[in-house]
């Protein structure tokens, strides 16, 4: 197999992340060896670790130790089409919703407008109805004048 020295420089090489894929072949294959020297003992959990991870899967909580299944694809083109459908029964009942609304805008401006008015009218019937009464007042002296000028 390899010398240690040469398995040495493939994991600096290995951690300034410079090596091949065949020279990280070789220490993968050298760790999994039983005959590992005692110094780069402390390694072989890493690589064991990234052999076992290939195969972990997260999936909705829980970790699946399953190799992971390819995603069925979507079919844009029924998608689509669904996409269209909802687009033009949104176009026609807004605008649908938009004209009520804005013929109820309209018809609370005429209330207001109206409102507003019958308001006015009525303020100006108050001061015509308090001239009135100052007139029958003048009709009552107007009266008595004359019923002292006939007496």
């Amino acid at each position: 197999m390899e010398s240690h020295n040469n398995i040495e420089e493939l994991l600096e090489k290995y951690f300034e992340a410079t090596t091949t894929v065949a020279e990280e072949k070789k220490l993968r294959m050298y760790f999994e060896q039983d005959a590992v020297a005692a110094h780069l003992e402390q390694y072989r959990p890493m690589f064991n670790y990234f052999k076992q991870a290939k195969t972990v899967q997260y999936e909705q909580g829980n970790l699946r130790s399953e190799p992971i299944k390819p995603r069925r694809k979507l079919n844009f083109r029924w998608v689509s089409v669904a996409a269209a459908v909802v687009l033009s029964f949104g176009v026609y009942f807004g605008t649908d919703t938009y004209n009520n609304y804005q013929e109820q805008k309209q018809a609370r401006l005429a209330y207001e407008q109206t409102k507003e008015a019958l308001s006015l009218i009525a303020a100006n019937f108050a001061k015509g109805t308090e001239k009135i009464a100052y007139l029958q007042e003048f009709e009552v002296a107007k009266q008595k004048v004359l019923n002292n000028e006939n007496q």
